[in-house]
C-alpha cells in the first residue's frame, strides 16, 4: 500500500509538472509575435533567385576550382566574398579592409596552406554587444583526378544564401529598421577537414561567446534529396537542432515559417539517435558544444553529394530563394526582438 502511494504521489507531481510545462510552452508559442510584418517581407523580398543564381554560378565555377582550403581557388573565393561586402557597404568586425580571420598552420595539419575564415558585421542598434552569428561553409574539395569538385550545394548555395541576407540586413538598416542585435556573417573554411575553420573561431571568438545569442547555420539547401524527390515534394528544409539548447528557438523557427514562407519543416534527423548524426557533421556542433544555441539548415545528401556532378545548373533557385528567406526571417526575430533568446536546456 505505501509502494502504491508513493508511486501515486510521484505521478501527481509529474502530471502537474507536465500540465506546467505545456503551459510554458503556450506561453513561449504566443509571446512570438513579429512586429511589423510587411518589413520583414519587404526586405525578404531583396532575396531574389536571380541575385541567388549569380553568386553559386561564380562559387561553383572553374575559376574556383572546388574552393580547396587555403588553395589558390579559395583565395579567389575569399576575395570574391570580401569584394561583395565592400561593394555592398557591410563592413568587417576586424576593421578598414580586413575581412580575413586569419587561422596559423598549427591549427591544421602540418602541410596545410594558410587559410581564413570570412567576416563582415552589421552593428546592432540597442543590444550592440550581443550577436547573432549566420554561417555557412565556403571550402569544398578542390580538385583531383577524378576532376574538380564545384560543390554548388556543398556549399555555394549556403554561401549564396548568406551573401543575400547580410545584404537584405544591411538594405534594412540604411532605411531605419535595425536591427536591434548585431549580425556577424561567418563564411567558415576547412569544413570538409573537420570543421576546423568553426572550431578555430570558438577558441578565438571576435566576439565573447556569452555574448552570442545564437548560430543559423547554413551548409547545403539548394537541392532536393531522394527521400522528398521519390515522394514529389521539394518545399521542404531539415531543420536540426533548434530545440536541443533552446525551446525558445524551435518555436521562433516554427513561427517564422508559419507567417512567410511555409515550408515542410521536417525534423527526422533531430533525433537524438539519428543514425546520420547531421547534428555532429557541420560547423554549428563547434557552438552548440560552447551551449550556444543553433540551427542547423539542410537539404539532406542526393547522388552529387561528394561527387564532380554537384554543379551549379543542379540547383533549385527559387526554392533556395524561399529556404534563404526563412533563416532571414529568423535571423531578424532574434536580432530585434525585445529580450534575448533564452537557453534552457544546458
Amino acid at each position: 500500500m505505501k509502494v502504491l502511494f508513493i508511486a501515486s504521489a510521484l505521478s501527481l507531481v509529474g502530471s502537474c509538472a507536465n500540465i506546467r510545462h505545456s503551459q510554458k510552452i503556450e506561453i513561449l508559442k504566443d509571446n512570438i509575435v513579429f512586429e511589423d510584418p510587411q518589413t520583414v517581407i519587404k526586405y525578404s523580398h531583396t532575396i531574389t533567385p536571380d541575385e541567388l543564381s549569380v553568386h553559386v554560378f561564380t562559387l561553383a565555377s572553374q575559376n574556383f576550382e572546388g574552393r580547396e582550403t587555403g588553395k589558390a581557388g579559395f583565395q579567389k573565393a575569399s576575395k570574391f566574398l570580401k569584394d561583395f561586402y565592400m561593394d555592398n557597404g557591410i563592413s568587417s568586425p576586424l576593421g578598414t579592409d580586413n575581412y580575413y580571420q586569419r587561422i596559423p598552420k598549427s591549427h591544421f595539419s602540418k602541410d596545410s596552406p594558410s587559410t581564413q575564415n570570412i567576416v563582415a558585421f552589421i552593428e546592432g542598434s540597442e543590444f550592440p554587444e550581443e550577436v547573432i552569428i549566420i554561417s555557412g561553409h565556403l571550402d569544398h574539395l578542390g580538385v583531383t583526378e577524378d576532376g574538380i569538385f564545384y560543390g554548388a550545394d556543398d556549399n555555394a548555395s549556403g554561401s549564396a544564401a548568406l551573401m543575400e541576407i547580410a545584404q537584405a540586413f544591411s538594405l534594412a538598416k540604411e532605411a531605419g529598421h535595425g536591427p536591434k542585435r548585431s549580425l556577424l556573417f561567418l563564411h567558415l573554411t576547412a569544413e570538409e577537414s573537420g570543421l576546423l575553420g568553426s572550431s578555430y573561431y570558438v577558441k578565438n571568438p571576435i566576439y565573447a561567446l556569452e555574448n552570442t545569442v545564437a548560430n543559423l547555420n547554413i551548409d547545403m539547401i539548394g537541392r532536393i534529396d531522394k527521400i522528398h524527390e521519390e515522394k514529389q515534394i521539394d518545399d521542404y528544409i531539415y531543420i536540426i537542432g533548434a530545440d536541443r539548447i533552446s525551446t525558445e528557438l524551435h518555436y521562433i523557427s516554427e513561427a517564422a515559417n508559419s507567417q512567410f514562407t511555409h515550408l515542410k519543416l521536417d525534423y527526422r534527423y533531430n533525433e537524438e539517435n539519428e543514425s546520420n548524426r547531421f547534428y555532429y557533421r557541420s560547423d554549428h556542433y563547434n557552438f552548440a558544444s560552447r551551449n550556444i544555441p543553433i540551427i542547423f539548415y539542410f537539404n539532406g545528401e542526393h547522388e552529387d553529394y561528394h561527387q564532380p556532378t554537384d554543379t551549379a545548373e543542379k540547383i533549385n533557385f527559387p526554392l533556395l530563394q524561399k529556404r534563404t528567406q526563412l533563416i532571414f526571417s529568423t535571423a531578424w526575430y532574434l536580432a530585434n526582438s525585445k529580450e534575448r533568446l533564452k537557453v534552457d536546456k544546458i
